[in-house]
């Protein structure tokens, strides 16, 4: 083994669940079976766990590095690992059947990554592994050759905004914080990413935790903060347990704590657990929670940026906003002002979730056409379906048709047909969508989520909700559409914050573009796309039916009826419309219209 090899294997999240820990563990005990020493210099063989590499749907993600000659497995089982060892670590033969496909490189190759640049390639338990990156050195050169105002006029030069969904200058918003005068200035960092679907920070955090407390200590410098907290969510323990490391490590390595790089600049981060309330993530509610009171947003002026954390200067920027900033610091404003779009500076990280062959993390410049995502990174969609609309920025976006397909994702774009960039969350839609139903989802969660504090939210939510229910129900009624419309402009125009504010997006944006759906809902007591059981019609092909008896006893109200081996069928007079018996048959013989 006169080769430097190293075998990578994915232990983000979607990794560990498919079995990545066993993989690991396999690896290490096959390892030292064959006599090989993990990690010796001596036999020049390492092993070591990196975060997600963003093709999650394919884990567990293994790599074999032969001398900078990478080849990446898929599906990897514990099972799998001896042949993977004898094969390729000791043979230098690689096994193709286990190997990517081209799509997996199309999936990759179409992408631009800054943040997720070094997530699969450093293991995020190591501050060794993120100084061979050049970790730190962004942070050095700020606080040892910049003064803080130079910080933030390089911040301001590169055109970074936040990432956190609003997209406020960056700059301009430290700015505002630094003319302040006081005695104490706080910075946090909002990792409690609450959007279904979204998982961008979270791995981020997983993957890649030393660049964001470099952020944060860049952006504690340019503000004059000793103090910072990641404020997030105790339900990414993996993400909390890799922070707390890399804090430790950091503060260890000199980092973190007094006089930082030498200088008279003293900084301390501290971790606060959320407790999961999507609320949280505005930036006063998250304050407050903080504070150690209940979180719930209030009226703004004063910005927290003049009057925020125990009523001191406060910024409050997300993972992915600092994650770029090391970056920005080594390369130059310039470099990063020359990706993206006119008003849209740099990349952007997005969960591609929903009716879509490549799932998973994807980083983008900005301005992207929203076909260039779904369609050659995303691979088209799933089942060879036609395309209907594509919902961003999480429970509060927009949904956006076909003919807007040519659409360039950034904050304009998205904003000019009613929909937004939000923290990142991309849920691809087919034509077995039904878009009244859609949007009656996002409602159910941003209802439940309203802290009750104002109410145009509590209860505009609520009734907007409750029309939708019905709607989707068979029992709908001339207005409704209009009624809708009306209540969603009112909450969105009078809600205290940012989640009432938004909430009425999916209502506005599909009847909008597909008032069609709602109409044939109403009028006809039909789904056209066949999703909303309680106007659809079930019965049971006769050619089909095996007579296994599987709809006849999940049926709750025996609807169903047939002697074993025979035909069934479906008696609509007692037939509830629950969708059971079309859920359970295997044979496709219950079909719905």
């Amino acid at each position: 083994m006169s080769s430097e090899i190293i075998v990578n294997v994915c232990m983000g999240t979607g990794g560990i669940a498919a079995g990545g820990d066993l993989v690991m563990e396999e690896f290490t005990k096959q390892f030292e079976a064959a006599g090989i020493e993990n990690a010796t210099v001596k036999e020049k063989c390492k092993l070591h766990k990196v975060g997600c590499r963003g093709f999650c749907a394919r884990d567990v993600l293994v790599d074999v590095n032969v001398d900078g000659a990478v080849s990446t497995y898929q599906y990897i089982q514990p099972e799998m690992v001896s042949r993977l060892i004898q094969d390729h670590v000791v043979g230098g033969r690689p096994v193709k059947e286990w190997l990517v496909g081209d799509d997996y490189h199309t999936f990759h190759d179409n992408q631009t990554k800054i943040v997720l640049g070094d997530l699969g390639k450093i293991n995020p338990e190591s501050i060794n592994d993120y100084l061979g990156v050049d970790g730190y050195k962004a942070a050095e050169k700020a606080l040892t050759t910049m003064t803080p105002a130079e910080v933030i006029a390089t911040v301001k030069e590169s055109g970074l905004r936040g990432r956190g969904g609003g997209g406020f200058p960056t700059g301009l918003k430290w700015s505002f914080c630094a003319a302040n005068k006081s005695d104490q200035y706080y910075i946090i960092c909002n990792a409690d990413e609450g959007d279904p679907g979204a998982f961008m920070d979270r791995s981020v955090v997983e993957g890649n935790p030393h660049a964001v407390i470099e952020g944060m200590i860049i952006g504690a410098y340019a503000i004059g903060a000793s103090i910072g907290y990641v404020y997030i969510r105790a339900e990414y323990p993996l993400a909390v347990d890799r922070l707390h490391m890399a804090l430790k490590a950091a503060k260890e390595h000199g980092y973190l704590g007094e006089k930082l790089f030498g200088t008279d600049f003293n900084f301390k981060i501290k971790v606060k657990l959320g407790a999961g309330a999507f609320v949280c993530g505005e930036e006063t509610a998250l304050i407050a929670s903080i504070e150690g009171e209940r979180g719930m947003p209030r009226a703004k002026p004063p910005f927290p940026a003049n009057k925020g954390l125990w009523g001191k200067p406060t910024i409050i920027n997300n993972v992915e906003t600092f994650a770029n900033l090391p970056h920005i610091l080594n390369k130059g404003a310039a470099w990063y002002a020359s990706i993206g779009s006119e008003k849209s500076k740099g990349t952007k990280v997005i969960a591609l979730t929903g009716k879509i062959r490549n799932t998973g993390l994807i980083e983008i410049p900005m301005g992207m056409p929203l076909k260039d995502i779904i369609f050659n990174i995303g691979g088209g969609i799933e089942g060879n379906r036609l395309f209907k609309a594509v919902q961003t920025g999480g429970p509060s976006g927009g949904c956006i048709p076909q003919q807007h397909i040519d659409l360039p994702v950034d904050y304009e774009g998205l904003a000019s047909v009613g929909s937004m960039m939000g923290s990142g969350g991309m849920v691809v839609l087919d034509e077995t969508d039904c878009m009244v139903n859609i949007s009656k989802f996002f409602l159910e969660f941003t209802q439940s989520e309203s802290c009750g504090k104002c109410v145009p939210c509590r209860i505009g939510t609520k009734r907007l909700l409750e029309i939708l229910t019905r709607i989707t129900e068979g029992e709908g009624k001339e207005g409704d559409i209009e009624l809708l419309q009306e209540l969603a402009e009112d909450v969105r125009d009078s809600s205290l914050c940012g989640l009432g504010m938004s909430a009425p997006n999916p209502v506005l944006s599909t009847i909008k573009y597909f008032r069609h759906e709602y109409e044939a809902h109403i009028k006809n007591k039909k789904c056209p796309a066949k999703v909303c059981n309680k106007l659809l019609t079930f019965f049971i092909r006769e050619d089909m039916c095996v007579g296994c008896g599987m709809c006849l006893r999940a049926c709750p109200v025996n609807a169903i009826s047939g002697e074993k081996k025979m035909p069934h069928k479906v008696d609509n007079n007692l037939c509830i419309q629950c969708g059971s018996c079309f859920d359970a048959c295997k044979f496709s013989a219950v079909l719905k219209e």
